[in-house]
């Protein structure tokens, strides 16, 4: 479903990713894990077309999104990746429901059925009675499950997450690991996470392993 081949990233003299082959299947969880300075976060920005390669080849859905001009880039992101970032980077003038609308409503969904998926979306994350809630009347775990909502609503292929238990409490850290099987088992839904919380990356199908710019197992 995700397949990269030889991908090469470097700013200035500096070389952050050497030759990176990569595949993940549909329905996979996959942890990518490392030191600080392994290139975890820039080969997801890539990944996720956020940023693009040196050299190299990349493969979504049996799409190559670096062939495609910059407006169809952000149409392919908008349509096939969702995010979740550590900090959540929800809107804090919007509720929760307007928040999680939004890439509907980029996609050019129509206003009522963006509403509709994100209502349901919210209720299924256990979020019913915070739909008209602020970020700031959120709590730390209750914005994540809103970010998730978020990634979920054009129903990605895959959602790449970047430390994304890193700034919760244990209990909630939990309950949002177990959200991500759980969305997996019900929805299908495939993930690359990138993290340094070893429970989670344990419990993931697979664990790839980076360090100086490669992988190493």
């Amino acid at each position: 479903m995700i397949r990269a081949k030889g991908i090469t990233k470097s700013f200035d003299k500096l070389q952050i990713l050497k030759m990176i082959d990569l595949q993940v299947n549909k329905k996979e969880i996959v942890a990518i894990v490392g030191p600080s300075g392994a290139g975890k976060t820039t080969l997801l920005q890539i990944l996720g077309t956020l940023d693009k390669p040196d050299d190299g080849r990349l493969e979504i859905d049996g799409i190559e999104p670096f062939k495609l001009n910059e407006r169809e880039i952000s149409g392919f992101r908008n349509r096939h990746i969702g995010f979740v970032f550590q900090f959540h980077q929800l809107l804090p003038e919007f509720t929760a429901m307007e928040n999680v609308m939004i890439p509907a409503l980029i996609a050019r969904e129509k206003a009522s059925v963006a509403e509709k998926k994100a209502k349901e979306l919210l209720e299924y994350l256990k979020l019913s009675d915070r739909i008209e809630h602020k970020p700031a009347e959120l709590s730390g775990g209750e914005k994540q499950r809103v970010a998730v909502a978020r990634a979920l609503i054009n129903q990605p292929s895959v959602i790449l997450a970047d430390e994304p238990s890193g700034s919760l409490d244990t209990q909630n850290k939990e309950e949002l690991h177990a959200l991500f099987f759980d969305l997996r088992n019900q929805m299908g839904q495939t993930f690359i996470i990138v993290t340094h919380d070893e429970n989670l990356a344990t419990k993931t199908d697979r664990i790839i392993h980076m360090k100086d710019g490669i992988i190493t197992e």
